[in-house]
């Protein structure tokens, strides 16, 4: 017990970046899955298909080998670049070999991976208001841009709450993989104290029971906000 105590500031740490990569992820996968989630609704073929193309890669593929490709797969890009340009053009980007900060990589790899997930759960979501309310805005003279925005995704939003909360206890436990390029999230904390204490189960067990204590306490204000905004009420009417 004394093991935990002292190393309580460092676990601490390990939380805050847990938490702070899994909001960034899916802040921004938010962004990225709004975006994915109409081009797959888009009339426009070229549209759907590159949603669609993102979509199906990004969630058949393992998000380890997404933080692979991104760490260790766009310097390699960045640098063949760069030979290039400075082998045609005399343009020189590099001065040493490119690299990528495991924040960096950290956050591009999960947002980008989160937002896949959240395209599908919008999608559903739009996809879920009847098509009567479309038609109806459209008949009061609302652009189908302005329908979209001031009254289908209002709608949608208090439908995909449940499946955001998943989405994001989903993420953060799968920021324990970041372990790979190094990044000091929680896991990467529990290693380097192991490393210290040579006493791994004691460590371990400390670090499941903090994830547990954060997904515990996100799936509770997921409950608290599908209440106040009447999410379980409507699906009942």
């Amino acid at each position: 017990m004394d093991i935990i105590i002292k190393a309580l500031p460092a676990f601490g740490f390990g939380v805050y970046q847990t938490l702070k990569i899994t909001l960034l992820a899916v802040g921004l996968g938010c962004i990225f899955g709004l975006i994915g989630g109409l081009g797959r609704l888009s009339r426009h073929k070229v549209i759907r298909f590159l949603a669609t193309c993102y979509v199906d890669f990004i969630r058949g593929t393992p998000l380890l080998v997404q933080i692979f490709i991104v760490y260790f797969g766009f310097p390699q890009l960045l640098k063949e670049l760069d030979m290039l340009l400075r082998s045609q053009f005399g343009i020189v980007l590099f001065q040493t070999n490119p690299h990528i900060d495991a924040f960096v990589a950290a956050v591009i790899s999960c947002s980008i991976n989160s937002g896949a997930y959240v395209a599908e759960i919008f999608r559903a979501g739009i996809q879920s208001i009847e098509k009567g309310q479309m038609e109806a805005a459209l008949s009061l003279g609302m652009t189908p841009r302005q329908a979209m925005r001031y009254i289908i995704l209002p709608q949608a939003f208090r439908r995909i709450v449940p499946p955001l909360g998943n989405e994001f206890i989903a993420m953060l436990k799968d920021t324990s993989l970041l372990v790979v390029i190094g990044y000091v999230e929680l896991t990467r904390t529990g290693q380097l104290i192991i490393a210290d204490t040579f006493r791994p189960f004691e460590i371990w067990m400390f670090v499941a029971l903090l994830y547990l204590i954060m997904t515990l306490s996100i799936s509770r204000l997921v409950d608290f906000t599908e209440r106040r905004l009447g999410v379980r009420g409507h699906h009942q009417s």
